[in-house]
C-alpha cells in the first residue's frame, strides 16, 4: 500500500502553504514508498527516530517521577546503580551484541549457514554466561571490599548484580534484530517497554506500601529486566524461523571473539565515556548532587538519542555496502548520516537549552542547579553530532581497534579530566570534563576515518556527484 504525504496535503492545505511543503512531502513521499538501499536505510532511520523521541520521553518522564517519588538522596542512589548496570551491560556481551549485527549480513551474503546458526544461538549464551560470571565477581567484590563502599550503596549494588543477565542478554537480542531488519523488535524492548515496566512497578509497589527507596526501585528494575528479555526472546525466536535454515550450527568462538572483543573496547570505552562522570561524581559528591548531574545527563539525551536513531538504523548497512565493496555507495550513506545526525540534533539542543530550567524545575527542588551543566554538555553532544555515526562506520569496515584506541584514549583523557575538576568544581567540573573528552574524540574518529577510509564524516561535507568521480 502506497503512502502518499502529497495527497494528504492536497486535501487539507491551503494553496500557498502547498507549494512551499510539496518539495519536502515528496521527499518524504519517496522515502516512505521508495525501494533503492538509500530509502530503505532513511525509512529504518525514520521508525527508529520516532521510538527513540517516545523511548526518550517516556524515560524522561519516568525519571521525573521516580525523582519526585524518592527524593534527591535515595534517587541519587538508584541512579548511580543503574548507570553501572547499563555500564556493565554494554561490556558483558564481550562485543556480540554488535558483531551479531556485521556477522549475520557477512554469513547470509556468504551462504555460510551453519556458521549462521551457531551464532544465533552461541551469541546469546555466551553473553549470559558472561554476565553471570561477572555479577558474581562484582558481588564478591562488594562482599570482600564493603568497608570501602559507602553502606547506603551495599544493597543496592548487591540487587544490580541480579539484574545483569538478563539486561546483557536482552542487549544481544536486540543486536540479531537489528542485523534482521527487525527494528520494532530491537529497539521497543529497549526503550519502551522496560522503562515503562519500571515505572509502571514502582508506581504500583508504592501504592501498596513499599517504600519509595533505591532498594525498591533495585527490585522492580530486576523483574522489568527479566519479564522484557523474556518476551523479546519468544517474539525473536518466532521471526527467526522464517529465515534460517536446518543447517548444523557451528561455533567458530575463535572467530567470533577476535572480531567481537575489539568491538567489545569500542563500546566499553564509549559508554564508560558516555556514563562514568555519574559515578565517578558519586565518589567526591553525596547521592543528591549525583541525582542533579544525572537530571542534566538525561535532559541532554533527547538530543543526544538521534544519534543512537541513525546509528541502529544504518549500522548494518555501512557493513554490507563496505563488504560488497561499493564505495560510491558507502560514501554517499556515510555523508547522509552525518546529515540525518547533526541538523536534527542541533534543533533539539537549542529547544532545550531553551526549555532547560523548566525541565529540570520538573525533577523536583534542587535540580534547577543542573542547568549550567546542560549546557556545557551540549557543546561535546553537538560535537559528536558533527561527524555521525563515525565509530559504527570504523567497526563495520574492519578498523575496530582503531577506534577501540580512540575510545581507550578518550576515556583516559574523560578520567584524568574529571579527577582533576570534580573535587574542585563538583558537577560543573564533571560536565567540562565530559565535553572536552567528546570533543576530542569526534575530532579522532573522524581523522581515523579520513586517513583509514578515505571518507569525509563531517556533516558540512558534501560529496561530489557520482558522475563526477
Amino acid at each position: 500500500m502506497r503512502v502518499s504525504p502529497v495527497a494528504w496535503a492536497e486535501r487539507i492545505l491551503p494553496s500557498f502553504a502547498l507549494e512551499r511543503t510539496r518539495p519536502h512531502l515528496a521527499r518524504l513521499e519517496t522515502i516512505l514508498n521508495g525501494t533503492e538501499d538509500r530509502d530503505g536505510a532513511q525509512r529504518q532511520a525514520l521508525v527508529v527516530f520516532a521510538i527513540r523521541v517516545a523511548g526518550a520521553l517516556l524515560a524522561y518522564i519516568s525519571q521525573m517521577v521516580l525523582a519526585r517519588l524518592m527524593g534527591g538522596h535515595e534517587y541519587g542512589i538508584f541512579v548511580v546503580v543503574w548507570t553501572l548496570v547499563v555500564i556493565f551491560g554494554i561490556i558483558s556481551p564481550l562485543g556480540f551484541s554488535s558483531s551479531v549485527v556485521r556477522l549475520i549480513p557477512e554469513y547470509r551474503e556468504r551462504g555460510n549457514h551453519a556458521a549462521l546458526n551457531g551464532l544465533l544461538k552461541g551469541s546469546r549464551l555466551f553473553g549470559l554466561a558472561s554476565a553471570s560470571l561477572i555479577a558474581g565477581l562484582g558481588c564478591l567484590g562488594v562482599w570482600l571490599f564493603g568497608d570501602f563502599v559507602t553502606s547506603y550503596y551495599v544493597l543496592p549494588l548487591y540487587l544490580a548484580a541480579i539484574c545483569l543477565p538478563l539486561f546483557t542478554f536482552g542487549s544481544i537480542q536486540d543486536g540479531i534484530a537489528r542485523a534482521n531488519d527487525w527494528m520494532l523488535t530491537a529497539i521497543l524492548p529497549t526503550f519502551i517497554w522496560r522503562p515503562l515496566a519500571i515505572l509502571a512497578g514502582m508506581l504500583a509497589a508504592v501504592v501498596l506500601g513499599a517504600p519509595a527507596t533505591a532498594k525498591t526501585a533495585c527490585l522492580v528494575a530486576i523483574a522489568a529486566t527479566w519479564g522484557v528479555a523474556v518476551v523479546q526472546m519468544f517474539v525473536l525466536q518466532r521471526g527467526l524461523k522464517g529465515v534460517t535454515t536446518t543447517a548444523k550450527p557451528s561455533y567458530p568462538f575463535r572467530g567470533w571473539l577476535a572480531i567481537s572483543l575489539p568491538i567489545l573496547l569500542v563500546e566499553g570505552f564509549f559508554q564508560l565515556i558516555t556514563s562514568a562522570d555519574v559515578v565517578m561524581v558519586s565518589f567526591w559528591r553525596p547521592p543528591d548532587e549525583a541525582a542533579v548531574y544525572f537530571a542534566a545527563s538525561k535532559t541532554l539525551a533527547l538530543a543526544h538519542f538521534v544519534y543512537f536513531a541513525v546509528r541502529s538504523a544504518t549500522a548494518h548497512r555501512y557493513s554490507r555496502l563496505y563488504h560488497s565493496n561499493d564505495r560510491e555507495g558507502l560514501a554517499a550513506l556515510v555523508a547522509d548520516t552525518a546529515r540525518w545526525t547533526f541538523w536534527p540534533t542541533l534543533a533539539l539542543g537549542i529547544a532545550l537549552l531553551i526549555a532547560g530550567p523548566l525541565l529540570l524545575a520538573l525533577f523536583g527542588p534542587g535540580f534547577e542547579a543542573g542547568y549550567p551543566v546542560l549546557a556545557v554538555l551540549m557543546v561535546g553532544v553537538m560535537a559528536r553530532a558533527s561527524v555521525g555515526p563515525v565509530d559504527a562506520l570504523l567497526t563495520m569496515a574492519d578498523q575496530q581497534k582503531r577506534c577501540a584506541a580512540v575510545y581507550a584514549t578518550t576515556f583516559a583523557v574523560n578520567v584524568a579530566l574529571n579527577i582533576l575538576l570534580i573535587p574542585r568544581f563538583g558537577i560543573m567540573g564533571a560536565g567540562i570534563a565530559t565535553a572536552a573528552a567528546m570533543v576530542f574524540e569526534a575530532a579522532a574518529l573522524y581523522h581515523q576515518a579520513r586517513a583509514r577510509l578515505e571518507l569525509h564524516t563531517f556533516a558540512f561535507h558534501r560529496p561530489p556527484p557520482r558522475e563526477a568521480r
